[in-house]
């Protein structure tokens, strides 16, 4: 998956917005104003920022040891730096999903309410 492809991806999910509020290089998606993904474009080769729950985060790292690692300039408990080009592009999905569904589970009702049908 490139990052057009992961971008596009994001902004099909509901209540997804993106901006670059750090500078003009970091691409962050939000859902109903809550960060989910970021994406360095600058950076080479191409990563992507997910949040993940901890026990999980952990067991990835270790799995696909160097191409999923600690969340750069973020929290290492719950945020993980994933390569690009090196990811199955299932797995990538489930894990945007992931990153998607932990942030959105965390929302008030009213405010998820905006969007469910």
């Amino acid at each position: 998956m490139n990052i057009e492809e992961f971008r596009n991806y994001c902004m099909a999910k509901k209540g997804v917005t993106e901006g670059f509020p750090f500078d003009g290089e970091t691409l962050v998606f939000k859902v109903l104003g809550k960060m989910f993904a970021l994406a360095p474009l600058e950076r080479r080769p191409s990563q992507v920022n997910l949040k993940c729950e901890p026990e999980r985060a952990i067991s990835l790292r270790e799995e696909y040891d160097g191409i999923i690692i600690p969340g750069y300039h973020m929290s290492k408990v719950h945020w993980n730096t994933l390569y690009l080009d090196q990811l199955n592009p299932a797995l990538l999905k489930e894990l945007i999903d992931h990153s998607y569904d932990l942030v959105f589970s965390k929302l008030p009702k009213k405010l998820k309410a905006t969007i469910q049908s």
